[in-house]
């Protein structure tokens, strides 16, 4: 009787595979509309808004090394639990970030949690690709499942801003992380099915069996270095490249979504006179009523200095009271409260401005300058031409057009594994890196005013509803910038590697740390976008189109190889 061994069935991990494939893109793909969140939660400039996913990138700048020496030691199974693991703690601080009060701990917060679910994005993009090669079985068929997985990130991508603009609705005063939690509970929900699976799952470990295997056979072999590759001049301009391209990826949907969920000018003066109006007729009614209610919110809004400040606040509290049952006290006491209140205008302890230079009673726009609501706050900032108007489109209208960027990429990326084997990654950079500066340059110089319909989400009337909806031309033209960035890493990263021979691995390490260039590249825009205006803030992206088109036609020319 013969028998055979019996090969092993990896379906089950091959899908929790595939799931953090799309985890990677879903996660980072979380600081897209997080940062549309936060920006009108706590008031924050176009810069502060893109922190998020700068940290999400800079931690492959930490990470990448360290992951990949991690695999070497530990091996697949390891290192995948600890990505999992790392990445629940990422979420869990990110989710922990709603339930704080406090602009700066709400904000820290969320940056901690941003930087943690890096270093798990890094760690799952040292581990998901190899790890399916080799659950395929290497050859054709790992590759096939690199290609499925590949689907699915960019699925994962495509929805990511849909989702969480439909869970966002109209971006309002009252948006917050709160309305973003679901999305956490899918993150969340997926690292621990995926937790569990590898941990009961018995994985292939080659790269440990072939260490064993040398440690038997005393066989011991001198690692290449990076700074081996490094000698390399096509490889050095390739890894920028790198850099760059990831800024070119990330940098087009992330502030497009920024710039159409942004207040245009016509918004943003209706919520001032709104406002404005607001306080008049309080003031119409009440005139201490009105003094008060802002001395309130300057008090809100600097509550540890209140703090500090005893008699203030008692002052505050009994001025209250005494709107509330004006018969009990009086208005004129009231009023005498407040005056005595406030400090002398004429002390630099004094951080309130007065009425006239004689008086000590505090104004309540001077007083509340800087602590109106974040949505009053951004709209006089955009009144005032101190920051950029919008297209003042819904967060759902404007995470479907995000998400048409991600499924051009899918699309492009289909188009390249067919053609892939029949043009150079020479021909075919040189290529899409024309198409986007073309493309980029459409975005910035074509007028904002004119429209078409596009398939998209509706919040309109309060209720949400597909339908067609109209999109800017300009942004279409950026989403269409997706088809060109799909093909653009595999392209980047061949002729990098052109030639290293003994190096290429140690390379391809070293351009997972030049990921971080999205952690650079993207504050840049978006301070470019806070200085200049978002369109403007563009032509960061086309510096970066520039160079690639430059490295397609000159900087990838191999000038020597690995001996």
């Amino acid at each position: 009787m013969s028998t055979s061994a019996r090969k092993p069935n990896y379906t089950l991990p091959i899908i929790v595979m595939f799931f953090l494939f799309a985890m990677i893109s879903f996660v980072t793909g979380f600081q897209n509309p997080f940062g549309v969140i936060l920006k009108a939660q706590l008031g924050l400039s176009n810069f502060q808004s893109q922190l998020g996913a700068a940290a999400n990138f800079i931690a492959y700048a930490i990470m990448g090394i360290p992951a990949g020496m991690l695999l070497q030691k530990r091996g697949y199974k390891f290192s995948a639990i600890s990505a999992v693991l790392v990445g629940l703690l990422g979420v869990a601080i990110m989710f922990a970030s709603s339930y704080l009060d406090g602009n700066n701990a709400i904000f820290t917060v969320y940056i901690i949690g941003a930087l943690v679910a890096g270093f798990s994005m890094c760690m799952l993009n040292t581990v998901v690709n190899p790890m399916l090669n080799t659950l395929g079985g290497g050859g054709n068929k790992g590759n096939q499942l690199i290609q499925f997985g590949g689907t699915c990130n960019s699925l994962a991508a495509t929805i990511c801003p849909i989702f969480v603009g439909i869970l966002i609705g109209n971006v309002s005063q009252e948006t917050s992380l709160i309305d973003a939690r679901p999305a956490l509970y899918v993150a969340g929900g997926i690292f621990l099915l995926a937790f569990v699976v590898l941990g009961l799952a018995k994985l292939p470990e080659p790269i440990l069996e072939e260490q064993k295997a040398k440690k038997a056979a005393g066989v011991v072999e001198e690692q290449p270095s990076v700074a081996g590759a490094l000698g390399f001049r096509h490889f050095v301009l390739g890894a920028l490249g790198i850099f760059l391209y990831i800024g070119l990826e990330i940098g087009v949907p992330q502030i497009a979504n920024v710039y159409m969920t942004a207040p245009t000018m016509e918004q943003a003066q209706a919520t001032v006179d709104a406002y404005n109006a607001d306080l008049a007729k309080l003031a119409a009614v009440d005139p201490v009523a009105a003094q008060v209610v802002d001395e309130l919110v300057d008090y809100q809004g600097n509550v540890e200095a209140a703090e500090s400040a005893n008699p203030i606040e008692e002052a505050f509290e009994k001025a209250s009271e005494a709107i509330a049952d004006p018969a009990a006290v009086g208005m004129a006491e009231a009023a005498s409260e407040i005056d005595s209140a406030c400090t002398d205008c004429e002390k630099e302890t004094c951080t309130k401005s007065c009425e006239t230079p004689c008086d000590k009673g505090c104004t309540a726009a001077a007083a509340n300058a800087d602590n109106l609501p974040a949505d009053v706050v951004a709209a006089k900032a955009i009144v005032d031409g101190s920051v950029p108007a919008g297209l003042g489109m819904g967060a759902a209208v404007a995470g479907a057009l995000c998400g048409m960027y991600w499924f051009m990429m899918l699309i492009g990326r289909l188009i390249g594994g067919v053609v892939g084997g029949k043009v150079s990654s020479r021909a075919m950079l040189t290529f899409v890196s024309t198409a986007a500066l073309v493309l980029l340059l459409l975005g910035i110089f074509c007028d904002t005013a004119t429209t078409v319909s596009v398939p998209g989400f509706s919040n309109a009337g309060g209720s949400l509803s597909f339908e067609m909806v109209p999109a800017p031309v300009n942004i279409l033209f950026f989403v269409l910038c997706g088809l060109c960035t799909s093909v653009m890493w595999g392209g980047i990263f061949n002729l990098a590697v052109e030639g290293l021979g003994k190096y290429t691995a140690a390379g391809s390490g070293f351009f997972m740390v030049m990921v971080c260039g999205g952690g650079i590249i993207l504050p840049l825009q978006a301070s470019m976008a806070d200085s200049f205006g978002y369109l403007a803030s563009y032509w960061v992206l086309v510096a970066c189109a520039a160079y690639l088109l430059f490295y397609a036609l000159v900087g990838s020319k191999v000038s020597k190889r690995a001996e």
